[in-house]
């Protein structure tokens, strides 16, 4: 990853901003505030940043009030109550406080993992946005804190789709795997075999729950050799490459797909693209059943919401700092989450994909 470094010192002024205000508001809307202003400062947008706070204001509410503290003895019973929103994000205050961020997330990537799908993904996003900033950026207090808020958020959303396995502290992570797929040559044809759900209607939930398993992808071909330790294990490098791969491919599919869904469809790539911002910061050994993971995610939100068929699409002339200034412009939080993902990607059909959700999102700003 590169380096960044915020000379305005608008990250943590937003960030400190954003910590007194809660994750969600009504119940189960996802505060973007934390990623979308991390975004915008990271492609030379801060100067927006306070006006776009105070445009996204309605969409905040205070954080919740505190119950019974979150321990190492009980976290089991917590895990996935959004009743806990504000005991989990004050554990992970007081553990990124007494001992390093790295640590912390190692301890607790493989127990939340299997849980990718909380919050329609909106919790690991965060996460990997909480990552990138700590490992390209300086250690700040506020940006140390979002990520205790972040892993605060995936603990209280934590849910499993169909076939995962429940976390524990030392089981490995497990998800759904059938043969459906399997040969499938690359993450776009695998994206493309999947089939949708039968109702395509309702919210993410009501859809989600009509999965009963989600097919396996990558399977390592015959004779694929030594980056493959294990009959379905691909190395630690592979399995980068794989999520990169998957990444490229989910944003792509969104220039021919979008229209499905414009909003819902952008998580097909941020939630593999936040997984894998955050494996440098991981063992290695987490790579691959973190592939696996962001491979169940992004197959979901697919299946979930993926049209009957294709549409065009046209190429932009515009260059990537054009695209993000125009995302930048246009306001809508996911948005510019997407096309933060598209300069990730950086080719011209990414950046197709930006204007795509540019064109179809309604604009905060």
């Amino acid at each position: 990853m590169d380096t960044f470094r915020d000379t305005t010192g608008t990250l943590d002024e937003a960030l400190e901003r954003l910590h007194t205000r809660g994750p969600e508001r009504r119940g189960w809307l996802t505060n973007h505030g934390p990623m979308a202003v991390e975004a915008l400062v990271r492609h030379g947008q801060a100067s927006l940043v306070h006006r776009w706070l105070d445009a996204y204001a309605d969409k905040l509410e205070d954080m919740p009030q505190p119950g019974a503290p979150v321990t190492e003895a009980n976290w089991r019973e917590a895990l996935g109550d959004p009743r806990r929103i504000a005991d989990w994000a004050r554990y992970f205050e007081r553990e990124t406080g007494d001992r390093p961020w790295r640590e912390v997330l190692a301890v607790w990537w493989p127990r939340l993992l299997p849980g990718i799908a909380g919050g329609a993904t909106h919790p690991v996003i965060r996460v990997g946005h909480a990552v990138r900033t700590l490992l390209t950026t300086e250690e700040t207090a506020p940006r140390v804190t979002e990520l205790a808020h972040a892993l605060g958020y995936w603990a209280a959303r934590h849910l499993t789709l169909p076939a995962t396995a429940t976390a524990t502290a030392t089981a490995p992570v497990t998800l759904p795997a059938l043969t459906l797929n399997a040969g499938a040559p690359s993450a776009g044809a695998a994206l493309d075999a999947l089939p949708a759900v039968p109702r395509q209607q309702g919210g993410i939930l009501d859809r989600l729950d009509q999965l009963t398993a989600l097919p396996a992808w990558p399977h390592p071909a015959p004779g694929s050799g030594p980056e493959v330790p294990g009959p379905e294990v691909p190395a630690p490098d592979a399995a980068r490459a794989r999520l990169a791969e998957l990444v490229t491919a989910a944003t792509h599919r969104y220039a021919t797909h979008a229209h499905g869904e414009p909003i819902m469809l952008v998580h097909a790539a941020t939630a593999p693209n936040a997984v894998l911002r955050a494996l440098p910061a991981l063992p290695r050994e987490l790579w691959a059943p973190s592939l696996a993971a962001a491979w169940a995610a992004s197959a979901a939100v697919t299946a979930a919401y993926t049209p009957k068929g294709p549409a065009p699409y046209s190429l932009t002339p515009l260059t990537s700092e054009e695209v993000f200034e125009r995302a930048a412009a246009h306001g809508d939080d996911h948005t510019i989450k997407f096309a933060d993902t598209a300069l990730d990607v950086g080719d011209a059909t990414a950046l197709a994909a930006a204007v795509r959700s540019i064109e179809l999102n309604e604009p905060l700003l």
